[in-house]
């Protein structure tokens, strides 16, 4: 087996069920779960509709590279969101479907990473596990930018030494970003870009929340537009990433693309080719109509909205908590022990919540997800209200 799977880290949701192993909730109170990043609003009726009028498609093997009308709904998409020029993305050169953000951008890491010269991959932390496993497994080493409340939750570039970025080949982005909900500006990422052209490697920007946000003045800014902000119509170096499991509801679907240069466009569709990693035509042509109707995710959207609306004023007596610029998570400081606060919680009041150091690793400065919790709204309001009132009572059974 490749040696390289004994550097993997256990992953947080594992490390959640040995932490509540051998504790009972309460007999009588329904269970609430908040530990997992998995939407619950209704799917779009247009592409469940969609995806059963399409499965007498099932009888033919699907392209890699994906149906020319799913890749055309998806370059169009991001011209509307990013309000970038129109036809600005090649949809046969710059964008790519894929089952989902998860299996790419693991699968990027792997087409992308050259491990002959001891690579580095630049990623926030805390992050998404995934990211870690990539760099890991493609015989890169991860290195760790934290993001704290004393910077704002954003990632120091200019503190990252010269020869760090000598050897960095992917610098990960996520924005907003899981679990703190910070939205990187659009001058954070020009000078992202900047960076990436003088020490030549590529940005990864996992963009699979840019449709949840809680201010529809300010949708938060991508990569993509950055780029072409600085003149770089052609997004050298840009790799941007897009789901369809936050934006529509549907983390079923296994439906989402990427998008940029389109060198590295075609290097990764090479890649994938072998990969087999091919999307189903029903999912594609679903996907088709969620990506063409911008309704539903703004419908979406003003769910959570409401949930934070509702829940903030019951926890923040209660917690060190405030309200993210966008994604569905709480990162409060729990005021102590977060895998205690996590265990105690499901025991007297059913609620899962999953410990804030499972999701960081310990730098020099220690872990900074230690002493928080992320909190998913992804209930409907009703249950996200329920569950606040839970937290609420017992942390006043059990101030910290």
């Amino acid at each position: 087996m490749n040696p390289l799977l004994a550097r993997l880290h256990s992953y947080p949701f594992e490390r959640l069920t040995r932490l509540r192993s051998g504790v009972a909730a309460p007999p009588g109170l329904e269970a609430i779960d908040m530990w997992i990043g998995e939407p619950r609003h209704e799917p779009p009726a247009a592409v469940l509709a969609t995806l059963r009028d399409s499965l007498h498609r099932l009888g033919t093997y699907p392209a890699t590279a994906g149906l020319p009308e799913l890749r055309a709904a998806c370059a169009r998409w991001l011209e509307r969101r990013y309000r970038l020029p129109a036809e600005s993305i090649d949809p046969a050169t710059m964008v790519l479907p894929v089952n989902g953000t998860r299996e790419a951008l693991f699968a990027f890491v792997q087409a992308a990473v050259d491990s002959r010269h001891e690579p580095l991959v630049l990623m926030p932390n805390p992050f998404y596990q995934i990211y870690e496993g990539a760099a890991l497994l493609a015989g890169a080493r991860p290195h760790l930018l934290d993001t704290t409340a004393a910077n704002g939750y954003v990632p120091d570039l200019d503190a990252v030494p010269e020869d760090v970025w000598r050897r960095c080949q992917v610098l990960f982005l996520c924005s907003p970003g899981n679990p703190t909900g910070k939205v990187l500006p659009l001058g954070y990422l020009r000078h992202a870009l900047a960076l990436a052209e003088r020490h030549d490697f590529i940005i990864a920007a996992d963009e699979c929340y840019a449709e949840i946000y809680l201010d529809e003045r300010c949708p938060p800014p991508g990569l993509l537009e950055a780029s072409i902000a600085c003149g770089n119509e052609r997004f050298r170096r840009c790799i941007a990433f897009h789901s369809l499991s936050k934006r529509s509801s549907v983390p079923g679907l296994r439906s989402g693309f990427v998008c940029g240069d389109p060198e590295i466009i075609a290097r990764f569709l090479l890649y994938r080719t072998y990969h087999g990693s091919a999307m189903p035509v029903p999912t594609q042509l679903a996907s088709i109509t969620a990506w063409q109707d911008d309704d539903h995710a703004s419908r979406n959207r003003r769910l959570y909205q409401e949930k934070f609306d509702r829940v903030l004023p019951i926890l923040a007596p209660c917690l060190q908590v405030g309200k993210p610029d966008g994604a569905f998570y709480l990162w409060p400081d729990v005021g102590g022990d977060d895998e205690r606060f996590v265990r105690e919680l499901y025991a007297r009041e059913a609620v899962t919540v999953l410990p804030g150091s499972y999701l960081a690793r310990a730098g020099s400065a220690g872990n900074p997800g230690k002493g928080r919790v992320r909190i998913s709204l992804v209930p409907s309001v009703e249950k996200c209200i329920e569950a606040a009132e839970r937290i609420r009572d017992f942390m006043r059974r059990n101030p910290t």
